[in-house]
């Protein structure tokens, strides 16, 4: 299935259920329309947006073939003893234990990454995308807190309706991580 056709669906799926919170809302009064509208659309935005984002950014290292995998380690391992320090087959002493701690030290030294590249890998964080969607998120908070609009309950309720509903979606098409 085409991405284009997963987004499009995607979206019918989320006015779908805004038609309906929007009804539901109407028995509550106007006060809680506003809040659940700006909340599920800037909510729904800053979902669309990270994974149009992500998207953008994971076919730009594939086209250009910048894929990074490190298949050497279980990641639990890695995580649990990142200098291999505690493996059964390793007997060394303090000293030479001690000598690894210090060149691994000395390695990740070398290898401080500078702003330019923290940037470049957080691409997806900070995608015009994304962050236009939490410029609308906090513009509208603020316009319902200046016009004494706000209704916490709905407002809050309606930033975590899209989440439920992109996991939905995913689950039911099948769309994972890894693109299995």
């Amino acid at each position: 299935m085409k991405i284009n056709n997963l987004y499009t669906k995607l979206i019918v799926y989320l006015v779908i259920v805004d038609i309906f919170i929007i009804v539901v809302s109407l028995f509550f009064g106007t006060k809680v329309l506003y809040n659940t509208q700006i909340g599920f659309i800037s909510s729904s935005l800053v979902m669309i947006g990270s994974m149009f984002g992500y998207k953008k950014m994971v076919d730009t290292r594939v086209e250009y073939d910048i894929i990074t995998t490190d298949i050497d380690k279980d990641v639990i391992e890695k995580l649990e003893d990142p200098y291999d320090l505690y493996s059964p087959t390793q007997e060394e002493d303090v000293e030479d234990i001690a000598k690894a701690i210090k060149e691994e030290k000395a390695r990740l030294k070398a290898n401080k990454r500078g702003l330019f590249q923290t940037l470049k890998d957080t691409k997806a964080s900070l995608s015009i995308y994304r962050v236009t969607a939490y410029a609308l998120l906090i513009i509208g908070f603020m316009y319902l807190n200046r016009h004494s609009l706000l209704h916490i309950p709905s407002y809050i309720i309606a930033l975590g309706i899209p989440s439920i509903v992109v996991a939905t979606f995913m689950m039911i098409h099948k769309i994972t991580p890894k693109g299995k």
